[in-house]
């Protein structure tokens, strides 16, 4: 009789909270996070959506490591291997995370040599294949962050966070704040990642549409709390939580008009 060798999924996040302390004496701690519990698989990808205010980012940064959580568990797979973190993200905004006084290909560079241990040649090749990988070249390693453009500063960014060679990588509104056909191009390059690799995708985002194309699973919160969860097109389909459908009805469709409000 032979016996399957269990794939252990990328992450496991159990009965997670997060307590902000109150601002002035007597008051209560705010609860961002409250009793939040998924899994994602690996290779998977799963969307933490909600409007602002829900949670969804405070989680995401919890599982970066850029929190810390008040109570639960994370549990992300390989956490034990190596010097790279299992876990990179993403933010809306890349320009803050790149230096802005060093070009883009020295930056690669200098990662892959003090956090994986290459030499210099080999940190080089890596550096360029990485930055082929997201589409961008030789020219575009040569130029400072300021003469890229959000869509390529964007591609830098996920570029230097699969440098290390993570297990999950979280996506917080990494699209959000793109040209449409920026953002088209940027999540064609994520679902080549996901074919080719066995990165497992965290996605945190208020934009429905987008969440459509990228994820498999959807977890939607509100208010700190998980208030449904499961397929992204049944979720989005056939939605169960009043919230859920809220959320759907407030995506412009075509030939939608903002409704005027009356005196």
């Amino acid at each position: 009789m032979t016996t399957r060798s269990v794939i252990a999924p990328a992450l496991v996040v159990e009965g997670l909270r997060k307590e902000f302390p109150a601002h002035s004496r007597g008051g209560k701690a705010l609860v961002a996070v409250d009793d939040v519990s998924f899994t994602l698989e690996r290779g998977g990808s799963l969307a933490v959506v909600g409007e602002s205010g829900s949670g969804k980012t405070t989680t995401a940064r919890i599982v970066a490591g850029l929190e810390r959580a008040t109570s639960g568990t994370v549990t992300a797979a390989g956490s034990g291997k190596g010097t790279a973190r299992p876990v990179q993200m993403v933010f809306q905004d890349p320009f803050a995370s790149l230096d802005s006084r060093q070009r883009i290909g020295a930056g690669l560079t200098e990662l892959l040599r003090v956090r994986i241990g290459l030499g210099r040649a080999a940190a080089q090749e890596r550096a360029m294949g990485l930055l082929a990988e997201v589409g961008l070249d030789e020219q575009h390693a040569a130029r400072l962050p300021r003469d890229l453009s959000g869509g390529q500063r964007q591609r830098v960014a996920i570029a230097r966070a699969l440098a290390l060679e993570p297990e999950i990588l979280i996506l917080d509104e990494a699209v959000a704040a793109l040209d449409v056909s920026v953002q088209a191009q940027v999540l064609n390059l994520l679902r080549d990642i996901r074919e080719r690799t066995t990165v497992a995708f965290l996605f945190v985002s208020h934009d429905l549409a987008v969440v459509r194309q990228v994820t498999d699973q959807c977890l939607v919160m509100r208010n700190g709390r998980v208030v449904e969860q499961g397929p992204t097109a049944e979720v989005l389909d056939h939605p169960r939580d009043p919230y859920t459908r809220e959320l759907l009805d407030a995506v412009p469709r075509p030939g939608w008009q903002p409704r005027r409000r009356s005196a």
